[in-house]
């Protein structure tokens, strides 16, 4: 779901200016839409893994955030340099290197025998990621010709954006559950190969434009979020005063104040500031930056409750999750429809409510919620404001875009979505620690005898990533009070995501002014991208 909009970058608006191949059309649209589903896959395939994998490498739930930021800053940091990268070096080629680094980086996570060498993959997967997603939407507007063949490579690869998270969800449950959690990541490497082989065989070199790559600009920008992202991790581990903490912290604002005064005056930036003069461009911006935060927080924290308090197998959670992907899959098509008669501003206004009341929602779990009564509800509620918000958000970024902005303005969407899931996610494991430690605390107070001991195990267990005794796992009082740590934690952590979600409502209301006569020419692009 959170990958919806894999993305248009700059330069995928750029006209066809090269004799097309006669290849079947239906054959690229193939390969085009296979490449967008491997990444959008990865989002739910990988989350479903995540208590696997961590049990595998003796990893808290704190340590495994890395394993979806190692991918989402990669990604979300060089998707704007990928899409230049594209437009210079060629589409088929990129095409071609972003497939291999992702299926590379693939087989590599698969293999990993260390938790180093499994965040080495993540890293490489979300460069290749990063540019094999711009430039599969960029080849749609260089191989198929304007119109009604164009529209309906649009409409293929939108149904694959939206439909690709269930997919996920399910076949993440399925190979977990009957393989082993390495296959989320191998089963990239065999469609990767069909897919790059297609590519070389079928899809035709493009011209190559000129112009310069933004390299400083990208190390400052993922530099920076790094950065931050580790000062906030390693706050959680230990304190908000450690030196390390601060350090980090500070680094990474000063990195990231340097990327926007940077950008501001290079002549080839990635992120040229014109396109953050239109007030409600810029507040959709924000506006994702703070929903990402909220939902790939709110999606990690619910796959380790689902499956740590709730006792749900992987194949269960996976199933768990489909209501939510169905409802945006539908929500998204009545969305398109009301958009026009409505306007953006009550959709996002309702939307970011609606998440942020879904959130709330789902902070009142404990140690004896149940799926039906206590999940279910707030999924529903949840992805009701996603379906109202996300198709929105797309609009209302590129209206009133010039056409050689187009690309940009869609990219940066997907770009606050990734960025805002990491700074998210890191935010929410600061307060899930600080909670669980808190009630952790009081837990042992409240036990005696065997149970207490018991129970200081598995709280060490939790925070070290290392088993507790077999004793400590038979003990029924003991696990009582771990389940109800591990749901208080988890439910502090959802309410910061419902504190994101009264944000979102506020900048909506004092950014989005766009009126509903502003978008009746909203580009094929953006629709797509959406």
């Amino acid at each position: 779901m959170t990958d919806n909009q894999e993305v248009a970058l700059a330069g995928a608006e750029a006209p066809p200016t090269t004799a097309r191949r006669h290849t079947n059309k239906t054959l690229l649209l193939f390969l085009i839409a296979g490449a967008q589903l491997m990444v959008v896959l990865d989002s739910t395939i990988v989350n479903i893994a995540l208590p696997s994998m961590g049990h595998y490498f003796g990893k808290s739930q704190t340590d495994m955030t890395w394993a979806i930021n190692a991918y989402t800053l990669a990604f979300g940091g060089l998707l704007l340099l990928g899409g230049r990268a594209a437009d210079i070096l060629g589409r088929r080629q990129m095409f071609i290197l972003g497939l291999g680094l992702f299926s590379l980086g693939s087989l590599l996570g698969g293999l990993a025998t260390s938790y180093e060498v499994l965040l080495a993959g993540r890293v490489v997967q979300g460069i290749g990621g990063a540019i094999a997603a711009p430039t599969a939407l960029s080849l749609i507007t260089t191989l198929f010709a304007e119109g009604r063949e164009r529209n309906r490579a649009f409409a293929v690869y939108a149904g694959v954006s939206g439909g690709g998270a269930a997919i996920g969800l399910l076949l993440g449950g399925v190979l977990t559950e009957y393989l082993d959690w390495r296959w989320v990541l191998f089963v990239n490497v065999p469609i990767g190969i069909a897919l790059m082989a297609g590519g070389f065989l079928y899809i035709h070199a493009s011209e190559r434009l000129s112009g310069k790559f933004d390299i400083l600009g990208s190390l400052l920008s993922v530099t920076g979020m790094v950065a931050l992202v580790y000062g906030f991790i390693n706050a959680a581990n230990h304190s908000w005063s450690a030196g390390t903490t601060v350090l980090s912290l500070t680094g990474g604002v000063v990195l990231l104040v340097a990327f926007v005064l940077y950008e501001s005056r290079s002549p080839i930036a990635m992120m040229p500031m014109r396109i953050f003069a239109n007030r409600s461009r810029a507040g959709s911006y924000v506006i994702m930056l703070i929903l990402g935060a909220a939902l790939f927080g709110m999606f990690y924290y619910l796959t380790f409750f689902i499956q740590g308090v709730m006792g749900f197998s992987s194949l269960k959670s996976g199933l768990a999750y489909l209501p939510f992907s169905a409802i945006i899959i539908v929500g998204s098509g009545i969305v398109s429809q009301l958009l026009p008669r409505v306007g953006p501003r009550p959709l996002l206004v309702a939307g970011s409510a609606f998440m942020g009341a879904g959130m709330y929602w789902y902070a009142q779990v404990d140690a004896g919620t149940k799926y039906a009564s206590g999940i279910l509800p707030a999924m529903i509620v949840t992805a009701t404001g996603v379906a109202l918000v996300f198709v929105t958000l797309t609009v209302v970024a590129v209206t009133k875009v010039t056409d050689t902005d187009t690309g940009l303005a869609s990219a940066l969407l997907n770009v606050g979505q990734q960025i805002g899931g990491s700074i998210g996610l890191a935010v929410l494991a600061t307060a899930f620690t600080s909670a669980s430690k808190s009630e952790g605390t009081s837990q042992l107070g409240k036990l005696s005898g065997a149970s207490q001991q018991h129970l200081g195990e598995l709280l060490g267990s939790a925070q070290s990533g290392k088993p507790a005794s077999p004793a400590a796992y038979t003990d029924h009082t003991a696990l009582h009070a771990f389940h109800g740590v591990q749901a208080h934690g988890a439910s502090q952590g959802f309410l910061v995501s419902a504190i994101f979600g009264v944000v979102a409502v506020a900048a909506a209301l004092l950014l989005i002014n766009v009126k509903r006569r502003d978008m009746s020419q909203v580009p094929e692009l953006a629709l797509a991208a959406a």
